[in-house]
């Protein structure tokens, strides 16, 4: 009985002990808890007191943001700025909530006699309701009883009525306005112009010293009326790859209609300034700059809250100079070639030096000779190199021989008889002219189609045979294409740029359609999509996106660059599935194409620099009655190459669509003109970069 007596005192005892431990434990507990609390409400109370302050001042706190800050500037790899700010001088109007008709009629009367603006763009409309809103009982007369009576009812509304009155309105009462009026009507339009109580810029172009001393003295007592140094985009090398940096909106512009929902999701203002194409658009989330806050005091004093600051600096992999002479040498060759036969359809050209070792493309250009009043006028058309494919003929057969190769249709140096190729049912198909036994390096250096055309029918697992069917045994064309999208033809080069064209790509796989596809007279490609991939081959098949921006520097006080803030990191969008002995193999015959005494491209690049390529002609048709139909065969010419050809360094591209015409008296191989730009801009490239 004791010992059960005990026990339950003992158990008694554990569990007060295990009640009292726990107690401790939660007392512990919730004094940590307590300090936490104490620990944080004297970090935001005392520690953060005036942040606090500070936000709780801006909530409660009417707030309007500045002008537009001025954007980030754009340089060039080697610090040379070739986009810049300009300020501007500039005169706004912001609608009082308050304001009526007739205070406005009367400030725009006042205000325009202290402004130059020109009212050549007034219009007849613009004019009558003007005359609407100051001659209120005039115009009240030429709306009939019956018609009022239809408002009270609801049957007209006041816009309907104000149409009327617009309408009725006489063209001797329009006539009798006074040259002051017609002044102050201009003014009306441009005080009343878009949204309501949006910022109007009533001039920001030639704005005297006189006009904006006028609005910033008096702005208390002009109503909505005041002056801002606003800013413009400058560009101190001139138009020199103008159409690739892109254009801005205007403070009157403001957002893309097309593109206001998004923008307005991501805080901008109507009026808010943006890049509206390529570079400028491209990196908008970098170049804009943060505007002013400031707080409302009354309907007019404003106090500035925060500071604006310039939007972020950006580098490109642009060398500016080596771009404004590549420009220089295009302008000079497109002209040139007009003088030369069989040129009556050519009118462009278009070139890119690239590094191949990451993507960064060091200059492009394009462009476009005009006949215009008798004399050549030359247009910029750089934009071209993303969005105007052409059939680039043999400059593929670096992509068709790897092909080969790596399918085991060929072996390196296999020996074929360049012939005539026939297909039943078909027309011969040869090389430029019969080249009889030769082997794999040769067929580059020489161009050989049939060479071509005999590996692309082993690949289909057939045996060429003269004047027999051609039967496909394999899926040739998804094996042929394979490799070309693999180094880029055929697909997006995703360049960072909004827009990129993807060439004409053949829906057809006709047998006979492959073995144009292998010389590179079936699909299109645009001069991006060749520049990645002879950049591909040439770095033995990484395959970079090319890319024209370096580097991203925050904004600073100085004309000097500040802290990096990225770096551009090369983008790998795919490795290319080859043998590195046939890729070897590949660039032995590109060398040879360069070097051989009877090599296609031997003058193309000097020799000294050994450089490694391909040329490519094709046949183009054109429209040249502009009837719908075409009626006149063309020959383009392209070249691709690297150098040098150990351990390459850079690549370029060339392509001139509509060099030359077939019926022309020297057979439709009149122009040297891409050969003359290849050699002009390789020596151009190695003068700056030895």
């Amino acid at each position: 009985m004791k010992n059960k007596l005990n026990r339950r005192k003992q158990s008694k005892r554990m569990t007060h002990q295990i009640c009292h431990n726990r107690f401790i434990v939660i007392s512990i507990l919730f004094g940590i808890f307590f300090l936490i609390i104490l620990f944080r409400l004297y970090h935001i109370m005392v520690q953060k007191q005036e942040s606090y302050i500070e936000k709780l001042s801006l909530l409660t706190t009417d707030t309007v943001e500045g002008n537009s800050a001025p954007r980030g500037r754009i340089l060039d790899r080697n610090g040379k700025v070739i986009v810049d700010n300009k300020a501007l001088k500039t005169i706004y109007y912001r609608k009082d909530k308050n304001i009526t008709t007739e205070q406005e009629i009367l400030l725009a009367e006042e205000v325009s006699k202290h402004l130059s603006l020109s009212y050549e763009k007034l219009q007849e409309r613009n004019l009558r309701e003007y005359y609407v809103a100051k001659y209120q009982d005039k115009v009240r007369k030429l709306i009939h009883e019956k018609e009022w009576e239809q408002l009270k009812a609801h049957q007209l509304t006041n816009k309907e009525i104000e149409e009327l009155q617009i309408e009725r309105i006489k063209e001797d009462e329009l006539n009798a306005l006074t040259e002051e009026e017609k002044h102050a009507a201009y003014l009306y339009y441009l005080m009343n112009q878009g949204y309501s109580y949006d910022e109007k810029i009533i001039k920001s172009d030639h704005v005297t010293e006189e006009e904006y001393a006028y609005i910033a003295e008096h702005n208390q007592e002009l109503n909505g009326f005041n002056t801002k140094l606003d800013w413009e985009r400058v560009y101190p090398y001139g138009d020199t790859l103008k159409s690739i940096l892109g254009t801005v909106s205007t403070a009157s512009q403001g957002i893309p209609y097309e593109e206001k929902e998004t923008y307005l999701k991501l805080g901008y203002a109507l009026n808010d300034r943006v890049g509206l194409s390529y570079l400028e658009k491209q990196y908008e989330n970098y170049l804009k700059g943060k505007k002013e806050i400031y707080a409302v005091k009354n309907r007019h004093e404003l106090s500035l809250l925060e500071e604006g600051q310039r939007g972020n600096d950006i580098v490109l992999t642009i060398d500016i100079i080596l771009q404004q002479q590549l420009e220089q040498i295009l302008s000079e060759e497109v002209v040139s070639a007009k003088s030369e036969v069989d040129t009556e359809y050519y009118n462009r050209s278009f070139a890119i030096i690239q590094d191949p070792n990451n993507g960064e493309i060091l200059a492009m250009a394009g462009k476009q000779v005009i006949l215009e009043n008798g004399k050549y006028v030359v247009h910029d058309i750089t934009t071209g190199i993303l969005t105007s494919p052409m059939t680039v003929g043999s400059v593929v057969k670096g992509a068709s021989m790897l092909t080969g190769y790596q399918t085991g249709a060929i072996k390196p140096g296999e020996y074929m008889v360049d012939e005539c190729v026939k297909i039943a049912g078909t027309k011969e198909k040869c090389s430029w002219k019969t080249l009889g036994r030769i082997n794999d390096i040769d067929a580059l250096a020489l161009s050989s189609n049939v060479y071509q055309f005999k590996t692309a029918m082993k690949v289909a697992g057939s045996i060429y045979q003269y004047n027999a069917p051609f039967v496909f045994k394999k899926d040739a064309f998804s094996i042929y294409h394979d490799m070309f999208y693999s180094f880029g033809l055929g697909v997006k080069t995703e360049i960072d740029l909004p827009v990129e064209s993807l060439g004409y790509i053949g829906k057809s796989e006709q047998p006979g359609l492959l073995l144009d596809y292998v010389m590179g007279q079936y699909d299109t490609y645009t001069p991006i999509q060749l520049s990645q991939y002879i950049s591909t081959l040439a770095n033995g098949g990484t395959r970079y996106a090319p890319h024209l921006l370096k580097e991203v520097h925050a904004s600073s006080e100085t004309t000097e660059l500040g802290e990096v803030i990225e770096v551009y990191e090369p983008k790998i969008l795919n490795y290319v599935e080859a043998d590195p002995i046939y890729f070897a193999r590949v660039k032995e015959g590109l060398h040879a194409v360069m070097h051989y005494s009877y090599g296609l491209g031997k003058n193309y690049i000097d020799s000294k620099y050994d450089a490694s390529g391909k040329t490519g002609t094709s046949q183009s048709f054109k429209d040249t009655d502009e009837d719908g139909s075409i009626d006149t065969a063309t020959v383009s010419t392209a070249f691709i190459g690297f150098a040098p050809s150990t351990n390459p360094k850079v690549s370029f591209t060339v392509t001139s669509p509509d060099s030359s015409h077939e019926d022309g008296p020297s057979g439709g191989y009149g122009s040297s003109v891409t050969r003359r730009i290849t050699k002009r801009m390789s020596d151009l490239y190695f003068s700056l970069y030895p």
